[in-house]
């Protein structure tokens, strides 16, 4: 069990909010594969202040899919009033602030990362959201800006004094982005010094990376970003290999194919035939990651229009590995 303010988890497995990818099709098929809580795609806060169509639509959410979180990004405190105001229109179960985003463009307007390197702002932009929300807030962070500046502990503290529920943290520096290794110290420090839930992140690929990542840290959960990529079956098997020291067989090509074909159907099912097929041509790659023989394949399903083209590609990918 894990708690997050007053909401009450079964599962300390949660799905990262991603953008561009943790669209409700994708959701909704990790939710299949044993995924408890996920979140929308990560949604600016000028962005939702302003109610724009394509923010709307990231926040489309199911009736089935609870319980369902939003992260929001910004730093300028009359745009996280008005984001507050929208956000609280929807049913949203759990809200949590972006700290952590690397991104070049996002950090150009002092949002994200950027916030690490003034923990007082940060702590300042977490009352204002605490105070109007009506979910328990958490908050995402990293490791620090960079090497020479690893401040997580700190940050985490006047986060907590801010009122936040729990505390997501990247064991990489904002400089680090996504390379170099996971710095599970700094993450084992945090949970250390504060009382409310560390969720730890960073490179839970594998069941046995997962099971490193609560051993080294002490951490209460952990989120599965990249990981769950073309691979929605992760959630069954860290929790397999966690609980009994399983490690569960992995799918055949075939079953691959099976669970690729059912996600393209949801996309064209959510966004329509068109755009439906041109959004889930960027998951194709990861469902056919170690595939055999199937370049040529991955080069022609890119002029790929309609959903049969797309299920005949995922059919042909997978009958070349017999």
């Amino acid at each position: 069990m894990l708690n997050i303010g007053t909401l009450k988890l079964k599962s300390n497995l949660i799905l990262a909010p991603m953008a561009g990818i943790t669209d409700l099709p994708f959701r909704m098929l990790n939710r299949a594969f044993g995924c408890e809580l996920a979140f929308v795609e990560m949604v600016n806060s000028s962005s939702i202040s302003h109610k724009s169509k394509r923010t709307q639509k990231m926040l489309s959410s199911h009736k089935d899919e609870r319980p369902l979180g939003v992260q929001l990004l910004g730093c300028e405190e009359k745009f996280m009033q008005r984001a507050m105001d929208v956000i609280n229109e929807y049913d949203f179960d759990i809200l949590d602030f972006n700290a952590a985003c690397p991104a070049r463009k996002v950090m150009r307007r002092g949002e994200g990362a950027a916030l690490l390197k003034d923990p007082v702002k940060l702590s300042g932009i977490l009352k204002i959201v605490v105070k109007k929300a009506k979910v328990p807030v958490t908050v995402k962070i990293r490791s620090g800006w960079d090497k020479d500046s690893v401040n997580a502990v700190e940050v985490a503290s006047r986060c907590q004094d801010a009122g936040v529920s729990a505390v997501f943290i990247h064991g990489r520096t904002r400089a680090h982005k996504f390379s170099g290794v996971v710095d599970y110290g700094i993450i084992r420090e945090v949970k250390k010094v504060i009382n409310i839930p560390v969720i730890a992140s960073g490179d839970i690929l594998s069941p046995q990376l997962a099971k490193r990542m609560f051993d080294e840290t002490g951490s209460d959960a952990v989120i599965v970003a990249r990981g769950a990529l073309g691979n929605p079956w992760i959630f069954r098997e860290i929790t397999e290999f966690i609980k009994k020291g399983k490690i569960i067989d992995r799918p055949s090509p075939q079953q691959v194919a099976e669970v690729a074909i059912e996600h393209l159907k949801m996309c064209v099912d959510f966004y329509g035939e068109r755009n439906g097929v041109l959004i889930f041509r960027k998951f194709f790659s990861r469902y056919t990651k170690g595939f055999r023989k199937v370049s040529r394949l991955r080069e022609l399903s890119s002029r790929v229009k309609t959903t049969e083209e797309m299920a005949e590609f995922i059919r042909k990918c997978a009958d070349l590995q017999e």
